[in-house]
């Protein structure tokens, strides 16, 4: 059965009352549905709209809004951080591994996905282009689909086929999708690189990020070879790899020869480079951050970052103090499939200091601060100044490694600190 080619406001109108509504996210994000379903506000009362990151303008989010949408996200982006109050738009911490069990378990059950696909080839096959992520169990547990369908969105391999007959209304759109661009790298986040660089095999296999730290990580890898990647997501700065055939992905278990990943963002190039290449393939995010098949891959070595550190090695990576600004994520799926690994080393990269010149390494984390990653977990922590190796350490021993790496104006107080509280 083919689905009806309908203007967004049309399409919408399916929307009830009460319903629970997924959001395609990132560079994926349907604009022109989420602008039609707040349009729709005022005949619509207590719709939930959940999602991870999204681009574009979140206007549901709104206090005027307030009697027709409250937002659970999965993942708090930049256009939804103001609007966080903790009741009507709230923050659902989970690994995003286990985000698809969710909805296809029904715990958080989905009546309508608003979804954004590649053009169906002559078969009646759309993709999810950019993002598979968790985006494909919401397509599969939602009793309505609605799709807008973009000739500038890459058909991209892997999981993340949708077929016509999956698709209850299609928006017809033309645009181009959303993009990212690189900053370049400080001098510090280049020295990271560097430091991480120095600790990363040959025939390791990658999982990165986006952002300076891991483009500088990316930058200072051009001299190695036989790399992997097996990521939840990547950007631009994994491109210059791919081209030289630094990254070949010869010596994986799972996908040999094949750049894995969950979803992507990045430029226009990044997008044309994995239209329809078949080397590259997107897959459910409850398979590509299992810790299980992450871990039977070689020398997996898991790049994160934090938004601070304290001196035991706790990780708290999706607040400040009390204020949610990103979320779960994958960072402990990748940090224990590297534990797995044969030769794997799960890595935390930071800044020693903030932007805004605060210490990033602390005594003890911020109140109100979330634990993403536990202490038992870090094995590697890296700033500009080195790299701390904490596995097997005692908590004295870690403290004095994550000292050593500290900027150098904040050690003596951290040191000072930490005596303090152990004679306390």
């Amino acid at each position: 059965m083919q689905p009806s080619i309908e203007t967004a406001h049309q399409a919408l109108s399916r929307v009830r009352s009460g319903h629970r509504v997924f959001v395609h996210g990132a560079a994926a994000t349907p604009f022109s549905l989420v602008e039609a379903l707040v349009g729709h506000a005022g005949r619509l009362r207590d719709v939930e709209v959940i999602h991870i990151h999204t681009e574009g303008p979140a206007s549901y989010g709104d206090p005027k809004h307030a009697s027709s949408f409250r937002v659970a996200n999965l993942f708090v982006g930049a256009n939804m951080r103001r609007q966080l109050d903790g009741d009507r738009v709230d923050y659902l911490p989970l690994f995003l591994s286990e985000i698809p069990a969710l909805f296809r378990s029904g715990r958080r059950a989905l009546d309508v996905s608003l979804i954004q696909v590649s053009p169906p080839d002559s078969h009646g096959y759309c993709t999810l282009g950019t993002s598979v992520d968790i985006a494909l169990a919401a397509v599969e547990s939602s009793r309505i689909v609605i799709a807008e369908v973009n000739p500038q969105m890459p058909r991209v391999h892997g999981d993340g086929f949708v077929h016509l007959s999956e698709i209850d209304a299609l928006v017809e759109v033309d645009r181009p999708i959303p993009e990212a661009t690189p900053s370049a790298p400080s001098p510090e986040e280049l020295a990271i690189g560097r430091h991480a660089a120095s600790i990363i095999d040959d025939g390791a296999t990658l999982q990165m990020g986006i952002g300076a730290v891991p483009d500088a990580v990316l930058r200072a890898l051009t001299g190695h070879q036989r790399l992997g990647v097996h990521t939840e997501m990547w950007s631009d700065g994994l491109l210059p790899l791919l081209e030289s055939g630094v990254v070949d992905n010869s010596e994986k278990i799972i996908h040999p020869g094949k750049t894995v990943s969950a979803f992507v963002m990045g430029s226009r190039a990044l997008y044309d480079f994995i239209d329809d290449n078949p080397s590259v393939v997107q897959i459910d995010v409850a398979y590509v951050n299992r810790v299980d098949v992450i871990g039977r891959n070689p020398r997996v070595t898991a790049i994160n970052s934090a938004v601070e550190i304290d001196l035991t090695g706790q990780v708290c990576a999706d607040s400040v103090g009390h204020r949610v600004i990103s979320g779960v994520g994958g960072q402990m799926d990748f940090i224990r499939g590297a534990m797995t690994s044969e030769g794997g080393k799960p890595i935390i990269a930071l800044t020693s200091r903030t932007k805004r010149g605060l210490p990033r390494i602390v005594p003890t984390l911020r109140a109100g601060a979330g634990v993403v990653t536990t202490r038992a977990h870090v094995h590697y922590v890296i700033t500009e100044h080195g790299v701390a190796d904490l596995y097997g350490s005692t908590l004295n021993e870690r403290a004095e490694a994550l000292i050593a790496i500290a900027h150098p104006e904040d050690r003596e107080e951290l040191a000072r600190t930490w005596r303090n509280s152990r004679l306390s």
